[in-house]
C-alpha cells in the first residue's frame, strides 16, 4: 500500500520508459509490477543441478528463469541490464522524492534498493527515521511547541507546517530583533521588559515602592514648598521599555502680599514665592527690639518670621553735669535738645550747658561745667496784683539771663497745693518784670533763681490773688477728659456750663467736627469726657452761665487712632488699587493717605524707582491709579494718616512694545543692496530679547501686522506672496552696532538669510522683540525698501569670480582643439 496521492513509479523490468500515472492507481499499478517480476522470476536451481550453458552467463546481480522454453538472465530486483553482461543498480530516486516516497520526503538510493526520510519538521507515521512507503507509512508535520521551552524563558511558541515560530509574550522583549524568531537559528531570547529608574520631575519626588517591569507605575508628588494645577501624577512602564510622559508639574507656592510691620518697611525683596527672603528695616528715627528682620515665605505658601517691632529711638536719662540741673520737662526722643543750669553758687563757664538726643540713642557730651559764683536777686516787688519785677546784682556782660521761676498755690484753710508751676524767664534786663496767670482766691508762694550764666540763691515772694466766685482751672486727663475745681466758698450752687468744642485736621482741608452741649453739676472737681475723633486738634471753651461769666480755653490734640482705616485692599488695571475706609464719618469728611512707592527690576538692576505722594478724598471706597513703568516689581506703602498704620501691596506691571531703534532707512531701485545697520534698543519698556529681520513683498507693507510672522522661516514659505524671517539675532549679541547684508545664505539663529529674487520688490522690516512674565510685546520698523531687486554685493562678487572661470575653460577648450 502506498499513500494516497502520489505519482506513478516507472517499471522496473522493462529497459524504455513507461508513462508516469497520476494519484493512487498509479502506485499502485507501480507495487503490482514489481509484484509480478518477483513471480515470473524462476525459481532458483537446487544445489547440485546440472547447469545449462545460458544460466551459466547470467550476471552475478542477475537469475536464470525459464520464458517459453527458454532459459535466460534477468537482472534481480533493484537492478537493471541485459541479465548477461550488465546488470546496474537502479536508481529508484531518480523520479523524485515526492513521487517515490511522497510528500515532505526526501529519497535515498541503495545498491539494490532505496529509503525514505521525512524532511525536517515532519516524522514518519511508523515513528522510525527512514521507512519503505510500501507499508503505508507517510510523512505528517512535526509539533515543535510539544517541546518544553521550545521559544526559550517569555517566549511563546505557534506551530507551523514543517516548521514553528516563537513570539515574546506579554511584558517581554526581543532585543535587536524582529519577530517571529527562531532561537537555535537566530540566537535570540525574550528577556522581560525593564524600564529602569523612573525619570526625576523638577521639585518632586517618588512616593513609595515600584516596579520597573511592565505595567509597573510610578507616582510623584511635589516637595514642600511646591504644588501642583495636575491631577495626574502618575507615570507607568510601557511595552517599549519606557516610562510614559508625567503630567505633573511642580510650581513654587506664593506667599503673596508681604507682611505689614509699624515704622517698618522692606528693604530687600527677591519675589514672594516658597523660599524667598523679605529684609524689612525701621523708618528714620526708629530701632529694632529684636536682631532678626527677615521674613520669609514657607512651604504652607504664608510669610513667617518674627514679628518686627520698631520702637522710637530714646536716649534716656541726660547726662549728669556736675554742678548743674536740668531746666524744665525734657523729651528723651531723637532731636531732644535739654538745656542745664548750673545750681545755687555756680556759673557757666562759656555757652550753654546743653545735650542732643542723637540717631545713635545716645546724647551728646557739653564742652562746658559749672564754677562756683554767688549771683544775687533783689529788691522784689509786686504790682498789678500777679505781676513781679527784681534788679539782679552785680551787672552783667552777657546779652542773656535765663530765670527760673516756681509757682506754688494753696487755698487759705487748704493744706494741699492747688497750683504749681515751673517756668523760665530768658531776658537780657538788669530789672527783669513778669507777670503771672494765677488763680483768684489763692495764697502763693513764688520763688526766682537765676539759671544762666550763674545759679543764684533762690528769692521767695508771697502774692495773695483776690477772691473771685465760680472761677475754675482745668486740665486734661485721659487725653480726652477734662477736669477743674470750682473756687467758691460756702455752699456749692448748681452750676451749668456751657461747652463749645471744634476740631480741625491739618491733612483734611474740609474736615470739621464741631458740638455744642451744657453741663450741669454740683460738684466742686467736675469732670467731664468728650467724644473726639482720633488725631484731631480741637479748641474746647467752656462758659459759665452764672454771673458773673468765666471762660476756660483748652487745646485738646487727640493721638492716632491706632486702629487699621485700611481695609479689602485689591489691584485692577494692573497699576490701579482700589480699598475700603473703614472709619465712617457722618459728614464725609476726607481722609489723607500717603504713599511711599519702591520700584525694582531684576533684569536692570541699575534701575531704581522711590515715589513719595499724598492722596485726600472723602470716598468710602477709594481708588487711585499710579504712574508706574512697565515690567517692574512695585511695593507700595499705603497708610491712613488718622491711624498712622501702614499697609503693603505687591504688585507687577506688564511689559509693553519696546521701542524703535535708531535705523537708516535704505531706499533701493534696480541695484544691489548695501550692509544695513541695526543699533541696540533700549530696555525702557521690558527686556529685548531678540532682533528678527523680516522680507516682505513690498504689497503687502500697508496691511502688514507686526506679530504675524512668527517662525516662518525661507524653506516653509510656500508661497511667493508671504513674508519669512531671514535672520535673527539674540539681543546679548547687538552691543551698539551690528551689521548684515542681505542674502549671504548663511544662518542667523536658526533662520537662513536667503538671496532676494531677481527683478522683485521687497520691504525689508526690523521686529524687536521683548519676553518676560510669559509675555510677548514686538515693534516693527521699516529697514528698507527694494524695487526691481538685483544681485547684492556678495552676489556681484560671486557672479564676477563665475564669469573669470567661463571665459578661462573657453580658452582651454581652444587649446584642445588646435
Amino acid at each position: 500500500m502506498v499513500r494516497e496521492g502520489r505519482d506513478p513509479w516507472r517499471g522496473v523490468c522493462s529497459n524504455g520508459p513507461v508513462p508516469m500515472l497520476q494519484g493512487q492507481q498509479g502506485r499502485l499499478l507501480l507495487l503490482l509490477q514489481l509484484l509480478l517480476v518477483q513471480l515470473l522470476r524462476p525459481p532458483s536451481r537446487a544445489l547440485g543441478a546440472p547447469v545449462s550453458d545460458v544460466c551459466a552467463t547470467c550476471h552475478e546481480h542477475a537469475t536464470c528463469q525459464q520464458r517459453d522454453g527458454k532459459e535466460i538472465c534477468i537482472c534481480n530486483y533493484g537492478f537493471v541490464g541485459n541479465g548477461r553482461t550488465q546488470c546496474h543498480d537502479k536508481d529508484e530516486c531518480q523520479f523524485g522524492a515526492t513521487l517515490v516516497c511522497g510528500n515532505k520526503t526526501s529519497c535515498h538510493n541503495t545498491h539494490g534498493g532505496f529509503y525514505c526520510i521525512c524532511l525536517e519538521g515532519y516524522r514518519a507515521t511508523n515513528n522510525n527515521k527512514t521507512f519503505i512507503p510500501n507499508d503505508g507509512t507517510f510523512c505528517t508535520d512535526l509539533d515543535e511547541c510539544e517541546e518544553p521551552d521550545a521559544c526559550g524563558p517569555g517566549g511563546q511558541c505557534v506551530n507551523t507546517p514543517g516548521s514553528y515560530e516563537c513570539y515574546c509574550k506579554e511584558g517581554y522583549l526581543l532585543p535587536n530583533g524582529t519577530q517571529p524568531f527562531h532561537p537555535p537559528r537566530d540566537g535570540t531570547s525574550c528577556t522581560e521588559i525593564d524600564c529602569g529608574t523612573p525619570p526625576e520631575i523638577p521639585n518632586g519626588y517618588i512616593i513609595g515602592k515600584y516596579t520597573s517591569r511592565l505595567g509597573g507605575r510610578v507616582h510623584y508628588a511635589c516637595k514642600d514648598g511646591f504644588h501642583s494645577e495636575e491631577q495626574e501624577s502618575v507615570t507607568s512602564c510601557t511595552a517599549a521599555g519606557t516610562w510614559d510622559t508625567s503630567k505633573i508639574h511642580c510650581q513654587a507656592v506664593d506667599c503673596g502680599i508681604l507682611p505689614s510691620f509699624p515704622n517698618a518697611y522692606p528693604a530687600l525683596q527677591s519675589n514672594t514665592t516658597y523660599g524667598s527672603r523679605v529684609v524689612y528695616k525701621c523708618q528714620k528715627g526708629y530701632v529694632p527690639e529684636t536682631s532678626n528682620h527677615v521674613v520669609f515665605c514657607n512651604a504652607q505658601g504664608q510669610w513667617e518670621g518674627p514679628s518686627l517691632m520698631c520702637r522710637e529711638i530714646e536716649c534716656g536719662s541726660p547726662p549728669v553735669i556736675q554742678h548743674a540741673i536740668l531746666v524744665g520737662n525734657y523729651s528723651s526722643a531723637v532731636g531732644s535738645l535739654v538745656y542745664y543750669t548750673c545750681v545755687d553758687g555756680f556759673e557757666s563757664t562759656g555757652g550753654h550747658l546743653s545735650s542732643l538726643c542723637t540717631a545713635e540713642g545716645t546724647w551728646t557730651k557739653t564742652a562746658f561745667h559749672c564754677t562756683e559764683t554767688k549771683p544775687s536777686i533783689s529788691n522784689v516787688s509786686v504790682f498789678n496784683d500777679t505781676c513781679l519785677k527784681w534788679r539782679t546784682s552785680p551787672g552783667r556782660v552777657a546779652s542773656k539771663m535765663v530765670y527760673l521761676i516756681h509757682i506754688q498755690g494753696q487755698e487759705e484753710g487748704e493744706t494741699e497745693l492747688v497750683h504749681e508751676d515751673l517756668l523760665n524767664l530768658t531776658t537780657s534786663s538788669q530789672e527783669p518784670e513778669v507777670c503771672l496767670h494765677l488763680s483768684q482766691g489763692t495764697n502763693y508762694t513764688v520763688t526766682i533763681r537765676m539759671t544762666f550764666p550763674k545759679l543764684s540763691v533762690p528769692v521767695t515772694v508771697s502774692i495773695q490773688t483776690a477772691d473771685d466766685d465760680g472761677s475754675f482751672d482745668v486740665s486734661v486727663f485721659n487725653e480726652t477728659c477734662l477736669k477743674w475745681k470750682r473756687r467758691s466758698r460756702g455752699t456749692v450752687e448748681e452750676q451749668i456750663y456751657q461747652f463749645q468744642v471744634l476740631g480741625r485736621r491739618w491733612y483734611q482741608n474740609n474736615f470739621y467736627h464741631s458740638a455744642s452741649f451744657n453741663f450741669t453739676t454740683r460738684e466742686r472737681y467736675p469732670e467731664v469726657c468728650l467724644d473726639l475723633y482720633p488725631r484731631t486738634c480741637y479748641t474746647v471753651n467752656i462758659t459759665t452761665v452764672a454771673f458773673p461769666k468765666h471762660l476756660a480755653h483748652i487745646i485738646i490734640t487727640t493721638p492716632k487712632s491706632g486702629k487699621q482705616i485700611i481695609s479689602n485692599i485689591s489691584v485692577f488695571n494692573e497699576t490701579c488699587m482700589r480699598w475700603k475706609r473703614n472709619e465712617k464719618m457722618d459728614d464725609d469728611s476726607e481722609e489723607m493717605y500717603l504713599f511711599h512707592i519702591w520700584g525694582h527690576r531684576g533684569y536692570q538692576k541699575e534701575f531704581e524707582q522711590e515715589v513719595s505722594f499724598n492722596l485726600t478724598t472723602g470716598s468710602q471706597a477709594p481708588e487711585v491709579c499710579l504712574e508706574l513703568y512697565p515690567g517692574t516689581n512695585y511695593t507700595v506703602n499705603i497708610t491712613a494718616a488718622s491711624s498712622g498704620l501702614p499697609v503693603l501691596v505687591s504688585l507687577m506691571t506688564q511689559i509693553t512694545e519696546p521701542p524703535i531703534p535708531e535705523i537708516e532707512f535704505v531706499a533701493v531701485h534696480g541695484g544691489p543692496l548695501p550692509p544695513l545697520s541695526l543699533w541696540k534698543a533700549e530696555d525702557r519698556n521690558g527686556p529685548i530679547s531678540s532682533y528678527q529681520v523680516l522680507v516682505l513683498p513690498l504689497a503687502l507693507r500697508s496691511t502688514f501686522p507686526c506679530d504675524s510672522i512668527q517662525d516662518t522661516t525661507f524653506f516653509s514659505n510656500d508661497s511667493s506672496t508671504s513674508g519669512y524671517v531671514a535672520a535673527e539675532f539674540l539681543a546679548k549679541d547687538v552691543s551698539d552696532v551690528r551689521e548684515i547684508f542681505l542674502g549671504d545664505r548663511l544662518y542667523y539663529g536658526k533662520f537662513y538669510n536667503a538671496p532676494l529674487k531677481p527683478r522683485n520688490d521687497y520691504c525689508i522690516i526690523v521686529r524687536i522683540i521683548s519676553k518676560w512674565n510669559q509675555v510677548r510685546r514686538q515693534s516693527c520698523v521699516v529697514w528698507a525698501e527694494v524695487k526691481d531687486s538685483s544681485l547684492t554685493l556678495a552676489q556681484m562678487m560671486g557672479v564676477g569670480f563665475g564669469s573669470v572661470a567661463v571665459v578661462v575653460i573657453l580658452v582651454l577648450l581652444s587649446f584642445s582643439i588646435v
